[in-house]
């Protein structure tokens, strides 16, 4: 089946072209965290089904937005990666992405958090001008996913996994929308107990600063 088109001679019209099938954003949003093969995008994506998969990621390379790479031997698996143009993409995920949270709502039951989704977020949350000044690590924990961010005067670090010497471990689970919203403060998060801290406890009000939809 031809891949419909919106038949406008439009930059937006094209993009969407491009990048606005179902899945799409998601695959994206995912490899701008890192280069990924398949089988890491298929358990990000958990729903996807195969074929959906192999055929984004056919239109993806065929747009140039994505390319194909052999990782060296002895691994020797073929993982998929932006290309210079694909990466351009990621101002406008972060902005999406902090767009759509401000009117996410509650999750659904059977909604979930992925590593990468997690990452992304925080990423998209990020406000530069308010971390200035600010040297600190935070470990986040949402459900069963773990990410760990460094901030270092305005500059941010974030990835999937623990990290030992954190100056705060936070806890949370669907409240962490809350609190980056401002609809929930630190203190009254922390009181209710849908959001538990480890460590310096102050940090959790610089968090709620930095970290912001």
């Amino acid at each position: 089946m031809a891949k419909r088109q919106y038949g406008q001679f439009c930059g937006l019209a094209h993009a969407a072209d491009l990048v606005g099938e179902r899945w799409t954003l998601l695959i994206v949003r995912d490899l701008l965290v890192g280069a990924k093969r398949f089988t890491d995008l298929r358990r990000g994506l958990p729903r996807i089904p195969t074929n959906v998969l192999s055929s984004r990621l056919k239109q993806l390379e065929g747009a140039g937005v994505i390319q194909r790479r052999v990782l060296p031997r002895p691994d020797g698996s073929v993982v998929y990666e932006l290309t210079d143009y694909g990466n351009e993409l990621e101002a406008i995920v972060l902005a999406l992405g902090r767009w759509g949270a401000r009117t996410m709502g509650e999750p659904g039951p059977e909604d979930i958090v992925t590593p990468d989704s997690l990452v992304m977020a925080m990423r998209s949350t990020f406000r530069r001008e308010a971390a200035l000044g600010l040297q600190a690590s935070y470990e986040l924990r949402v459900g069963d996913v773990v990410v760990h961010l460094r901030i270092d005067h305005g500059e941010l670090k974030v990835a999937a996994g623990a990290q030992a010497d954190a100056d705060l471990v936070i806890e949370a689970g669907p409240a962490i929308r809350s609190l980056l919203a401002a609809e929930l403060t630190p203190a009254e998060a922390v009181e209710s107990g849908s959001v538990r801290v480890t460590g310096d406890t102050a940090l959790l009000d610089r968090f709620a600063e930095v970290f912001r939809i």
